[in-house]
């Protein structure tokens, strides 16, 4: 009879005891469960909770005289006039180009002359003293003869005014101007000039006219403005109007400060960005339930296609304008504002 106790008191023993091959997570789980358990059981006896007296305060985890911090919440617009040429090529770049003209002629097959022009005509003898002033069919890659025995030598250093776009045209030019032999006068030789293209810089740029948008042609410029006479320089901007959206805000904005005479364009719902502009000091509102801490501006996207802006008639009281690149922006704005909308902006 003690060996039966013995046996079975070993065997109640291990059903105890966790077992060895029990991962130690399971163990933990097991664990946990158990006291989870015990608290069901400790709070089922400790009894029902007894309600505070009718006449006692709840105790408030805020003090009663802290304030509600709120923000002005403002839409502004990015307005802009996007580069209408492409920018201008580095010395590396220009270089290279020409290199790759060269290169070109060399590979290509010779210029069949009889094919184009009869021996005899006119159009023959104009291409012979053509040929005899640049050694090479092509217009604008310089003195060249891609057959001689320096054809290798295509290669231009970086800066060669061969490889300058100005260089380049004026040769295109030339090679288009027509020699017409005129009987009047003894037998005058005379050209008829070609209308040159209109250059990569405007009167407004000579000039510095940043109200102009005729100007830096190979940037992107913003609208900025002037609030009141002695503010300072932002983008338009004016606080949303009861339900209104940002989309017919910035609309709503762009008339307001600059008029009707600019055909605009307001580039989707979403906004580019926001930047916050926190106050020195805070202000309250009338019943001082609220605090002022300062301004967040939402940007949206626009364009201006046609016309100009006109602060005659303007109800956000602006003083100024001016259009802008982003590196004249920066020089405008100040230095906290800057920083928080730099990275908005376009580089070009």
């Amino acid at each position: 009879m003690p060996r039966r106790q013995e046996i079975i008191m070993r065997f109640a023993g291990s059903i105890r005891r966790p077992s060895s091959h029990i991962c130690k997570t399971c163990r933990l789980s097991l664990h946990q469960q158990r006291l989870a358990s015990t608290a069901t059981a400790s709070a089922a006896h400790a009894g029902p909770i007894e309600p505070p007296p009718s006449g006692a305060a709840l105790p408030s985890n805020t003090p009663s005289s802290s304030l509600r911090t709120t923000y002005k919440v403002k839409a502004s617009i990015l307005l802009s006039r996007p580069p209408l040429l492409t920018r201008d090529l580095t010395p590396f770049e220009k270089a290279y180009f020409l290199y790759q003209r060269r290169l070109n002629e060399r590979l290509a097959m010779p210029f069949s002359r009889y094919f184009y022009y009869q021996k005899g005509t006119p159009g023959d003898v104009e291409w012979k003293r053509k040929i005899k002033e640049r050694l090479t069919p092509a217009r604008d890659i310089g003195v060249y003869n891609a057959y001689a025995k320096e054809g290798w030598n295509d290669e231009v250093p970086v800066g060669a005014k061969e490889s300058e776009p100005e260089t380049q045209v004026d040769a295109l030019l030339r090679d288009a101007e027509v020699e017409v032999l005129t009987r009047e006068e003894g037998q005058e030789v005379k050209k008829h000039k070609v209308e040159k293209p209109m250059p990569r810089t405007t009167e407004a740029d000579r000039v510095g006219d940043t109200k102009s948008l005729d100007r830096r042609l190979q940037r992107t410029l913003y609208l900025v403005v002037k609030e009141g006479k002695e503010g300072k320089w932002w983008f338009p901007n004016d606080v949303l109007v009861g339900k209104e959206s940002l989309h017919t805000a910035a609309e709503r904005i762009i008339v307001q400060a600059g008029g009707m005479n600019m055909n605009t364009w307001v580039v989707g719902n979403i906004p580019l960005g926001h930047y916050i502009h926190n106050y020195g000091a805070t202000s309250k509102n009338q019943d001082k339930s609220e605090e002022l801490r300062g301004e967040k501006y939402f940007f949206m996207k626009g364009r201006i296609m046609a016309g100009q802006a006109n602060l005659a008639d303007n109800k956000l009281g602006l003083t100024d304008f001016q259009w802008l690149a982003k590196d004249e922006i920066q020089k405008t704005l100040a230095p906290r504002d800057w920083n928080g909308v730099k990275n908005i902006l376009s580089e070009r």
